[in-house]
């Protein structure tokens, strides 16, 4: 389960109630309040909540998830071929665990960066419908995150 909210004073409590839900909780490092943007917020995260992994657009914090044992998902906008391409340099030096590719509504590009990696590709951001859903894993996505409740279960 990817968390998308909270602050540092919360963010132990609600890693607990997914785990104890028996669900993998990934925390997008860059949206809880009060982290910061420093290899020591990974740390926190790491010791403090028991994440289970990391979300974030920051090269480097997801190299310190790794460090530390965690997963680290790249998330990347995609906004035009030039970011195609800085992509496609970024994975030759950066392993990420996945790569969460925004808006996720491009089957055309996730085709093309599965050509190219084999590192999991997530598709996210503005997919809601089953049949977007479906063109995706099509395309080679390994995964789609969306916020549609009624598509989880596809």
């Amino acid at each position: 389960m990817f968390i998308l909210y909270g602050n540092i004073c919360n963010i132990r409590d609600i890693v607990a109630e997914l785990k104890a839900h028996g669900k993998c909780a990934m925390v997008h490092a860059d949206l809880v309040l009060g982290l910061g943007s420093k290899d020591v917020a990974i740390d926190f995260l790491k010791e403090q909540t028991g994440a289970d992994g990391i979300i974030s657009t920051k090269p480097m914090l997801v190299r310190r998830a790794q460090e530390l044992k965690m997963f680290g998902i790249l998330r990347a906008f995609i906004i035009d071929s030039m970011a195609v391409a800085n992509i496609r340099k970024m994975l030759d030096t950066l392993r990420p665990d996945m790569i969460e590719i925004m808006p996720g509504v491009m089957p055309k590009i996730i085709k093309s960066l599965r050509g190219s990696t084999d590192i999991l590709l997530i598709a996210g951001g503005l997919i809601s419908e089953k049949k977007e859903v479906l063109e995706l894993f099509a395309a080679g996505a390994d995964a789609i995150s969306t916020t549609k409740q009624e598509l989880w279960y596809i």
